[in-house]
């Protein structure tokens, strides 16, 4: 058995994301934060980076909150409360950026997975330099995982339970991301 990282350091965090995602729920605010190609080019620059954290459905937000428990799970040792921040602050504009510079087919974009596969890419990395087994395992599931989007597409079936396409490029974007912002890990000692 293992123990859960239940100190208020550790949990506060992504119970924090997971709250500031439910109040993103409500729909006059959820519309004014999403990303909008067209809103954006006519200047409403924001929504490239808040549309990281607004969803198009509750199922959507679940998904997305077991995503973050998964992450506390296995990697909330690893970040400070600070550190978490950053990297959820980095991490969604990243994405956005991404989204907005490589993906012109997209015109309407909500999710937090993108960033959530930074994370998750992240913490393998930081597994795999602290000499955890599983690091490895990790990083190379995500790559697969990755590899098999690109492959067959998005999934048919979680895009009907979210009611949108899954938007699989900011998966790939985020996971570049997480590699990027885990580049000052491959030059600290253990």
């Amino acid at each position: 058995m293992f123990d859960l990282p239940l100190a208020p350091r550790y949990v506060l965090p992504p119970a924090i994301l997971i709250a500031f995602c439910t109040l993103l729920m409500l729909p006059p605010v959820q519309e004014l934060l999403l990303f909008n190609r067209e809103l954006i080019e006519q200047g409403e620059l924001w929504r490239v980076w808040t549309s990281q954290y607004v969803h198009t459905n509750w199922m959507h937000w679940l998904l997305n909150v077991i995503g973050i428990g998964f992450i506390w799970v296995l990697h909330a040792e690893y970040r400070t409360p600070k550190t978490y921040a950053i990297h959820l602050l980095l991490l969604g504009l990243w994405t956005g950026i991404g989204i907005w510079l490589l993906c012109p087919d997209i015109r309407i974009y909500t999710g937090l997975s993108g960033l959530l596969h930074g994370v998750i890419v992240w913490g393998a990395i930081k597994d795999i330099k602290v000499g955890e087994r599983t690091g490895i395992l990790l990083f190379l599931g995500i790559l697969g995982k990755l590899a098999w989007e690109q492959y067959a597409g998005p999934s048919a079936e979680v895009g009907a339970l979210i009611s949108s396409r899954v938007a699989i490029e900011s998966h790939l974007i985020g996971a570049v991301g997480g590699m990027v912002l885990a580049l000052p890990l491959l030059w600290q000692k253990k």
